[in-house]
């Protein structure tokens, strides 16, 4: 019998049905998708627009009224001001000794961020490192300390300071910001997101505690550092009601002091008023405009408002 030998099928020519279906079908996206895409972003754009301008009026309105010539009866917000004049900035150094009051606020506010950078970052890495008993306990008691208003404490810290003969010295306008709660919390929270493998790495070259603390640790938490050094600084510097309770020569007066001591019992010079206003918000931007990529960097990285 002769061999059947079985000869190849050859492939069958694709089909366009065929071709149209093995080919990923790509989303078509047509004109009323586009519109509506640019809508949203338009609708957006307004919308952060409108808040920045919110934001920015009260700002604004006080830079204006800083720049109004005195006895020119400011009594509401106004855009555009009759004359432009430089009379509150010249009236507000007479009125107040304004250089001192700047100095005393910036160097209470500096000390007082440095201090607090130093005490709440050793704490955090010991409750972010340290194993030890208790350690949940002691670290809700800081977290409970975040709860309890400067008001309720203002009677125990006065009559904890007079014990102490501390009345009227910088010394007691720092002492209740020596530690921060919050301070605490925000580095150990970064803290915790630093790989202890690098620990174990330094402890086997011999490095200790203060050395992984100093070396390993800090350098790696800088935003959440920055960003606690802004909040200590902003909350130093606008502190009112502490240093009027605990403040009496006026060589120790603060800013937020000497700003209220211009406020009159019938009438107010606003341009005086603001003016020193601007002058006081200018550290506080200076210092957020140098820290705000670490700023932003810790809120991506922690997740925290």
């Amino acid at each position: 019998m002769p061999e059947l030998t079985r000869t190849p099928a050859r492939p069958s020519a694709a089909t366009p049905e065929d071709s149209a279906v093995a080919r990923p079908r790509t989303a078509h996206r047509g004109p009323g998708t586009t519109a509506r895409r640019r809508l949203r972003a338009a609708s957006l754009t307004t919308l952060v627009v409108l808040g920045a301008a919110v934001m920015l009026f009260p700002f604004l309105w006080m830079l204006i009224t800083s720049l109004q010539s005195n006895g020119s009866g400011i009594s509401a917000p106004s855009l555009l001001p009759r004359t432009v004049s430089g009379d509150g900035y010249r009236s507000l150094f007479h009125a107040v000794p304004f250089t001192r009051v700047a100095v005393n606020s910036l160097g209470l506010a500096l000390i007082s961020t440095v201090i607090q950078l130093i005490t709440s970052s050793m704490a955090a890495y010991a409750f972010s490192r340290l194993r030890f008993r208790g350690r949940g306990l002691v670290f809700g008691c800081y977290l409970a300390t975040m709860m309890v208003p400067l008001q309720v404490l203002i009677v125990p810290l006065f009559a904890e300071m007079k014990s102490l003969n501390l009345v009227d010295t910088y010394a007691a306008v720092l002492a209740p910001t020596l530690a921060s709660g919050f301070g605490v919390f925000l580095l150990r929270q970064a803290m915790d997101g630093v790989p202890r493998e690098l620990d174990e790495a330094a402890r086997l070259d011999g490095a200790g505690h203060f050395r992984i603390f100093a070396s390993v640790v800090l350098p790696l938490v800088r935003p959440a550092l920055a960003t606690f050094s802004v909040f200590a600084f902003m909350a130093s510097w606008n502190s009112f009601l502490w240093p009027l309770v605990i403040i009496r020569s006026p060589e120790f007066m603060t800013l937020p002091l000497a700003l209220a001591n211009l406020q009159g019992q019938f009438s107010t010079q606003w341009n005086v008023t603001m003016a020193g206003s601007v002058l006081g918000t200018l550290p506080i931007m200076i210092l957020y405009l140098f820290a705000q990529k670490y700023v932003v960097q810790s809120v991506a990285q922690s997740g925290l408002k």
